[in-house]
């Protein structure tokens, strides 16, 4: 089945897609973007996502590229085109194309790219057994706050976790305290039974799905915080695991040479991912 992707206006095959040479993101990563997990049929925290879109924007000082229901429309006929139930919707803003300069260009329209790629619901394996991740050094720009395209430290990132056979690479700052992973967020709950996750702001980006998992632990009654925590603490933990809108909640059994408690996914972390899913049962549906 042929892909469609959209590009400014235009429907286009996959394979024929392109921007212009001068786009603003090509040439300094000038824009932003947002994935949105659609999940059979279902547009996942859809508003959330383009809440923080909007958001990422103004940080940067960029326009929107069309209105934000006109967004929608267009997001659910590329669905649509692409006849997939289940997969991701990645969407990208860029300040546009002009001449290569520095500074912002004047009088120039926003660019606008949209996607779907299937994607193969959640592994079992990585429900039963959990996942391996490293601890790397941040060395990411100071907003990760604002989801721009600018990735090369997570490229670089996910690279050396590929390397050692792990699945994510969680960052440590320069005080040693772990901010989040190269394309998620980082959770440990104590041996009393609390949830923890790095605090909001400038040192990480505000996950949906982070923000998800907030209020579904709230409603199970399970205690939470929000405050720092070290790799050696996550080592310690009763139970470790990460968040991201493509893979809900995934335990975490190691973290490099060191097994989490047992080796197997904890208890807490089962009951927060079928939850999570039971959550996205209950969207509505977006593409009949």
């Amino acid at each position: 089945m042929p892909r469609i992707a959209y590009v400014n206006g235009r429907y286009l095959d996959h394979r024929h897609a392109a921007v212009h040479v001068e786009d603003r993101g090509y040439q300094f990563a000038d824009g932003v973007y947002e994935v949105i997990n659609l999940y059979r049929n279902r547009l996942i925290d859809e508003d959330a996502h383009l809440d923080r879109l909007d958001r990422s924007l103004r940080e940067l000082q960029m326009d929107w590229p069309m209105s934000r229901q006109a967004m929608k429309v267009i997001m659910r006929e590329l669905v649509r085109q692409n006849r997939y139930a289940t997969g991701l919707v990645y969407i990208q803003v860029t300040r546009g194309v002009a001449p290569r300069d520095h500074k912002f260009p004047e009088d120039v329209r926003s660019a606008l790219v949209m996607t779907v790629r299937p994607m193969l619901e959640f592994p079992a394996e990585m429900i039963e057994d959990g996942v391996k991740i490293i601890v790397i050094d941040d060395m990411r720009w100071k907003r990760p706050d604002i989801k721009a395209i600018a990735l090369l430290p997570n490229v670089m990132g996910k690279q050396m976790a590929a390397e050692e056979g792990a699945f994510e690479a969680w960052m440590r700052d320069a005080d040693g305290f772990i901010t989040e992973g190269t394309s998620s967020n980082a959770w440990i709950v104590t041996a009393a039974g609390t949830l923890i996750t790095h605090p909001e702001g400038q040192d990480i980006l505000r996950g949906i799905t982070r923000q998800e998992i907030i209020a579904l632990a709230d409603e199970l009654g399970i205690p939470f915080e929000e405050r720092k925590f070290t790799a050696d603490e996550a080592s310690a933990a009763r139970e470790v695991f990460m968040s991201n809108s493509s893979h809900f909640v995934t335990p975490v059994t190691r973290i490099g040479d060191v097994t989490i408690a047992n080796g197997k996914p904890g208890s807490l972390s089962l009951a927060l991912h079928e939850r999570y899913l039971q959550f996205m049962e209950s969207e509505p549906f977006a593409v009949p």
